[in-house]
């Protein structure tokens, strides 16, 4: 059992939401990356996203952009990404990292190299934003032999032959977008959300996290009620972003802390 089905498992057994943070790898600082993991998991994440800086991130609004050009020009490469997973996994063998990112990277590298040094260094699921599903088999295969999950995408979109494809090729959970645009858009619709995911789970028996539009505890909550997690990514970036360095472990521990009680309060 991977240690994100075990994690979903313990939530579901708890009857407990699980929270995903999102944050770009090698921002705001570089060094400070693994401390920040620390934070996230240390205020109640279950899963952490930790996404792998590119220069044409076409799926990411604004805020997401900007870090990762930010961390483009300190330097930061997927093998420095790996680098960070390992350390924070010598640490913190409990909660399950994703990488989350584009293909071009990966494939740089090539699919075996990358699953073989990603599950050396503790990655248990990888996101691959601009992957076509169809042209996703193989790397989803390698990816589980090297035990890794593959976890794909669902929007308000996806037809049913989609939904049933992407359940023939994803584990782990699925990450369903819950609305069209970029991430840190806004404008959620959760009884239509609520609608889709219903749909997804007649044909998917994997666990749905939620994300784009996330941004604060009330609408956590109201996605929690409808989902299995929830994801959050552009609004803890924004926040590593306005905060002055020597504030920003506070007030990320803060926020996810507020984000992780109001998950809770969700029966």
């Amino acid at each position: 059992m991977s240690r994100i089905k075990r994690k979903f498992s313990e939530l579901a057994r708890d009857r407990r939401k699980g929270l995903i943070p999102f944050m770009t790898a090698g921002d705001p600082d570089p060094a400070r990356t693994v401390e920040f993991m620390h934070a996230l998991a240390a205020s109640g994440a279950d899963i952490i996203e930790l996404g792998i800086p590119f220069s044409d991130p076409m799926a990411d609004g604004p805020v997401i952009q900007r870090s990762s050009e930010r961390a483009l020009a300190r330097g930061i490469t997927l093998r420095r990404v790996l680098d960070d997973v390992r350390a924070f996994c010598e640490r913190d063998c409990d909660t399950p990292v994703v990488l989350m990112g584009y293909a071009n990277p990966i494939e740089q590298m090539g699919y075996e190299v990358f699953g073989a040094a990603a599950r050396e260094a503790g990655v248990d699921g990888v996101l691959v934003v601009d992957y076509p599903l169809e042209e996703a088999a193989e790397f989803a295969s390698i990816m589980r032999s090297h035990s890794i999950d593959p976890i794909f995408m669902l929007a308000p979109t996806s037809t049913a032959e989609r939904i049933a494809a992407v359940g023939q090729l994803a584990s782990g959970y699925l990450y369903y977008v819950s609305l069209n645009g970029v991430t840190g858009s806004t404008n959620l619709d959760v009884s239509s959300i609520a609608g889709k995911i219903s749909t997804v789970k007649k044909q998917v028996s994997l666990p749905i996290g939620v994300g784009f539009g996330i941004r604060d505890a009330a609408t956590a909550r109201a996605i929690a009620e409808v989902s299995d997690a929830i994801v959050i990514g552009s609004r803890i970036v924004q926040l590593l972003e306005q905060t002055p360095e020597q504030d920003a472990i506070q007030i990320l521990k803060i926020f996810i802390t507020e984000i992780r009680q109001a998950l809770d309060c969700v029966i």
